[in-house]
């Protein structure tokens, strides 16, 4: 098959490429590199308004006129890039809004790539109507939208993912349920808004190449390291305050028996440096499923702090604290559950193995590619 995969988030669509191309498909990634990540495309796709000034301009033109430069831009070099190329069996698209433009712009290349691909999937990940509209609602005991529906104040904060509920991205959202071939769900915080709806095709776990991510043997002959990796950006929606405040109350309980190490905003070869050392990562709060950095953690052997709700247990077949600690919105029970690891550090070694073998086992990139595969030829 060929197959054109459209956007990036935390590797997913490299991932996936790697595990298609190993199953001899023919396959082109098309977009940015997810910013500071700098993951790799094939073909390359974003505005050149990026800069201080270039920026002034594409706003000033805005307020204006109400034509946004970048859409016009990326519009064009999608269209030039892909009419040169021959039809492709599948088109997917990492998001509901996968070049980030305005949302008449994004319903303009979708029916464009429609033209160029037999079939056109959608993938749910990420902030898209479905969820924020689930969260909204509380479908979720807790969400990413949570620290948002207790203070109404932060709507500054949330106006990012707001946005998916505002008219022309509803038209975008209809649009996708009416025409396309459906909609994949990448995790359980996309999967529950979806099930039940029309042109919903499953969930799919996030595929993780484990022959790129080598296991880390956990040895404990000293310190439990504790790793707090803080995006200063996304810390409110992931639930970060949660873990800051219960390792003060760690580090007064254990002292020299932890090493507690957070960084905030680290480059990340210094992040990685830091992270590889430790036995525990608290990754977020507000989750129901781990994301890519919880499950790169836990192919490395990590334990990790994470969403791993009961729906994930009962989903994955799995018993609770063995593969991953479902990190809830409590200091007092997050203290508990690092204190049971810090005096039972036996339970931090089978967890280890645990994770990894999970990882392989449920996420491994080429038994992921072959479910697309699958989802694909019969829809």
């Amino acid at each position: 098959m060929r197959i054109l995969l459209v956007g990036e988030y935390s590797r997913l669509h490299n991932s996936l490429k790697e595990g298609l191309i190993a199953l001899g498909h023919e396959v082109i990634l098309m977009g940015t590199h997810d910013g500071f990540k700098n993951y790799p495309v094939d073909i390359y796709i974003n505005h050149s308004f990026t800069n201080k000034l270039g920026h002034k301009l594409k706003v000033g033109v805005f307020k204006l006129t109400g034509i946004d430069l970048g859409s016009l831009e990326i519009t064009y070099k999608v269209k030039n890039k892909i009419k040169k190329l021959p039809a492709f069996d599948v088109v997917q698209l990492i998001n509901e809004a996968s070049f980030s433009i305005q949302p008449k712009a994004e319903l303009n290349l979708l029916k464009f790539l429609q033209t160029k691909g037999k079939k056109l999937v959608v993938l749910s990940c990420s902030y898209d109507y479905s969820s924020v509209k689930f969260m909204l609602n509380h479908g979720f005991k807790y969400s990413a939208m949570t620290p948002y529906l207790k203070d109404q104040s932060l709507l500054k904060h949330y106006k990012f993912k707001l946005q998916y509920l505002e008219k022309d991205f509803v038209v975008l959202h209809d649009y996708i349920i009416a025409h396309t071939n459906g909609i994949i769900a990448t995790d359980l915080d996309y999967h529950l808004p979806l099930v039940g709806k029309s042109n919903y095709l499953g969930l799919i776990p996030n595929p993780i190449n484990t022959d790129k991510i080598d296991y880390i043997p956990m040895t404990i002959d000293g310190k439990i390291k504790i790793f707090h990796g803080i995006n200063s950006y996304a810390a409110l929606t992931k639930g970060n305050v949660f873990f800051s405040q219960a390792l003060k109350i760690i580090a007064e309980k254990y002292g020299d028996r932890v090493a507690i190490i957070t960084t905030i905003d680290m480059p990340y070869v210094d992040y990685i440096q830091q992270y590889n050392q430790c036995h525990i990562v608290l990754d977020m709060v507000y989750a129901y499923d781990q994301g890519y950095n919880a499950l790169e953690a836990m192919a490395k052997g990590k334990v990790v702090f994470t969403g791993a709700e009961q729906e994930w247990l009962t989903y994955y077949k799995i018993a609770e604290n063995t593969v991953a600690i479902n990190a809830l919105p409590n200091v007092h029970n997050i203290v508990d559950k690092l204190s049971e690891l810090i005096e039972h550090p036996e339970k931090i070694s089978a967890m280890s193995v645990a994770a990894r073998a999970f990882v392989e086992r449920e996420h491994h990139y080429k038994i992921i590619a072959q479910w697309y595969l699958d989802i694909w030829h019969s829809n």
